[in-house]
């Protein structure tokens, strides 16, 4: 498939974007927050992260304008801040149910860069999972 349009974001821009949202932990803090409104520790249990790591995530999200906060009380929520984060999490998912077989399959690089046994054992921290 050609795609004939150019695009509306520089590709290098666009490339920092699925940068981030490669990285295994801090996919694991978005598809948590997929369920609603969490604080660190909601997500570190959920998780399965270090408290240190989630906020130091949750810290980059906010930053690049993927997740909003608000204080309640002792503790600070997060949430996915756009409709649109949540519909490019839907996607992917979509698109891995034709795809992800041969994503698994592929050896050419591992989750984050990972070496293989590091990668797996990320996998089961984060619950790897798209449902």
């Amino acid at each position: 498939m050609v795609l004939r349009r150019r695009p509306r974001v520089p590709l290098p821009l666009a490339a920092k974007l699925f940068r981030g949202l490669a990285d295994s932990s801090r996919l694991g803090i978005l598809l948590e927050l997929r369920r609603g409104p969490r604080n660190v520790s909601e997500i570190v249990g959920a998780t399965g992260l270090s408290q240190p790591n989630v906020s130091s995530h949750l810290s980059c999200l906010w930053c690049c304008g993927l997740v909003e906060k608000a204080t309640r009380g002792r503790f600070v929520f997060y949430r996915i801040r756009s409709r649109r984060t949540l519909r490019i999490l839907h996607h992917a998912e979509r698109l891995l149910r034709s795809v992800g077989a041969h994503i698994e399959a592929c050896e050419r690089y591992e989750a984050d860069g990972e070496a293989p046994r590091r990668a797996a054992a990320t996998r089961r921290a984060v619950g790897a999972t798209w449902a």
